[in-house]
């Protein structure tokens, strides 16, 4: 898989799928994924990427749902409720897990990198979706929501990367690499 196309590919379904939650288009999010996940699991590989894909979007439902149960992190378009992630959300974890063996491998086996990544990289988008777009509110303040995206998203990445490796190496035992940082 291309780095670029799947980078590229990913930020077009964050943009749809932001961008139809906060314009009652919901819908929007899960139709840009399906050709993004279409093209990564029907590659040879592509049921290493459809476990990753269910792990994230678990992991996410729970970190999100979190957010929402504790009033951290208020969301447009909050179906099924307020209480919980919204479908629009999981759609970005599901999204979000197609990069792990692709254009974020190179965090793979670099702990402190992929923490540090995770606890930039996250507030950064949400803060974007928030102030773009006002698809995320932070009902208790952005240096609370911050604080919580960033130490969630610093757990949760590292975790779903080491799955990544895991999963590559179970499937392919003498090909898969080990990278160390």
């Amino acid at each position: 898989m291309n780095i670029w196309f799947n980078a590229v590919g990913y930020q077009l379904v964050w943009l749809a799928t932001v961008w139809g939650a906060t314009h009652d288009r919901a819908w929007l999010g899960p139709l840009a994924l399906l050709p993004f996940a279409a093209i990564h699991l029907h590659r040879r590989d592509g049921r290493l990427d459809a476990w990753l894909l269910l792990a994230a979007a678990g992991a996410g439902t729970v970190l999100d749902s979190l957010y929402a149960a504790t009033g951290t992190i208020d969301y447009a378009s909050p179906f099924p409720s307020g209480y919980a992630a919204p479908a629009w959300i999981i759609t970005l974890w599901a999204a979000f897990a197609l990069t792990l063996r692709h254009s974020l491998r190179f965090l793979q086996g670099r702990w402190l990198l992929a923490m540090a990544f995770g606890a930039a990289g996250a507030p950064l988008a949400y803060v974007a979706a928030a102030r773009s777009w006002q698809a995320v509110g932070f009902p208790q303040g952005v240096v609370v929501a911050i604080g919580a995206l960033a130490l969630g998203w610093a757990v949760v990445l590292p975790l779903l990367l080491r799955l990544a490796m895991a999963i590559e190496h179970q499937a392919h035992p003498r090909t898969a690499t080990h990278v160390h940082g």
